[in-house]
């Protein structure tokens, strides 16, 4: 008797500890039967492989879709053209193009709008280079009769390019000559095969020429013309109707790496990269992040604001490729609802 209720009263104290122990590991293995919820899958095409996409190569790489709940499979389209048609005929979801894309688009017959809503470079990255080197400070009078390889008129490289050209009091159609029909894949054999005098080329191109004494780097286009959004995540105004959660995520994933490249050293960032540039060693992704860092190219926020929109359409017009009329309105092209929420 005397053993029996010293027992009982031993197994009473444990029992609240033994019932929490065994309700720990009822939750515990209810949450190890929950399948894990699948990743949704996202078509995306970028529109040229360039160290100007850092942040989304680092997203890429770190996991940050992922973690957002996607599964992105990426190709390159070679061209916002290319990368527009894509998306229009349903081949991709979302594309990394040029906003000058969208507004031509608005303004055709197409039933499928384009809609741009989060912004990845703050400006244009490509670099004007000389064949031969310069001697002292470069002045943009040097290219008076000379060839300059641009690309496609009416495209953003070609917009840009014009623009920092007559703010230096150059008229694009009289005073130069503009080479636009050599396509973005043959751009680097057509120069080192000896054609033109001057071209414009991102990183890791410039840099590359610039190495092997195949080109010398003159000036950034990009800060010649200021903060005008170049590169944009677009999609269709269908596929933003059924899937406002993967645009939010994708959103997210984004300001999460353009937040994180801000700071990132150079050398981690090239690590990063590296698998998306095989041809390069670390060193000269880091020295290309370097000199891009410098131009501030990247955004700090996904939200591409009103006045670069107005003023993207200014450069339009100016170049001839965008009547005064068929000005859109910020709101036709850009839905600011996911920057705005992005995290």
């Amino acid at each position: 008797m005397s053993l029996f209720p010293r027992r009982s009263s031993g197994l009473a104290r444990l029992a609240p500890a033994l019932a929490l122990a065994a309700g720990l590991l009822g939750l515990a293995g209810g949450a190890a039967a929950q399948p894990a919820k699948p990743l949704v899958k996202v078509r995306y095409e970028e529109v040229i492989r360039s160290v100007l996409y850092v942040p989304m190569y680092v997203a890429l790489n770190q996991g940050y879709f992922k973690d957002a709940g996607l599964d992105v499979g990426m190709k390159t389209s070679q061209g916002t053209d290319k990368g527009m048609a894509a998306l229009l005929s349903g081949s991709a979801d979302i594309v990394l193009i040029g906003p000058e894309a969208s507004i031509y688009v608005a303004n055709s017959e197409s039933p499928t709008k384009p809609k741009i809503f989060a912004g990845l470079t703050a400006t244009d990255g490509f670099l004007l280079m000389s064949r031969k080197p310069v001697t002292g400070k470069f002045d943009w009078n040097q290219l008076r009769g000379k060839s300059v390889m641009a690309f496609r008129p009416g495209s953003n490289p070609d917009v840009f390019l014009e623009a920092a050209l007559r703010k230096h009091g150059l008229d694009p159609k009289k005073d130069l000559k503009l080479v636009n029909n050599i396509g973005p894949a043959a751009r680097t054999g057509a120069w080192l095969a000896g054609q033109n005098d001057y071209a414009i080329f991102l990183e890791p191109e410039a840099g590359t020429l610039e190495k092997d004494g195949n080109g010398h780097v003159l000036a950034s286009i990009g800060s010649e013309v200021g903060p005008v959004d170049y590169t944009v995540f677009t999609t269709t105004d269908a596929f933003m109707q059924k899937n406002p959660d993967v645009l939010q995520a994708w959103t997210n994933a984004v300001a999460r790496a353009q937040k994180y490249v801000q700071s990132a050293p150079a050398a981690d960032l090239a690590k990063q990269i590296a698998e998306y540039f095989p041809g390069m060693s670390q060193p000269e992704l880091a020295k290309a992040i370097e000199r891009y860092r410098g131009y501030k190219l990247w955004k700090t926020s996904p939200l591409v604001e009103k006045a670069a929109v107005e003023q993207l359409q200014d450069m339009l017009a100016a170049s001839g490729v965008l009547e005064s009329a068929k000005r859109v309105k910020y709101e036709q092209v850009v839905v600011t609802d996911f920057a705005a929420k992005a995290k």
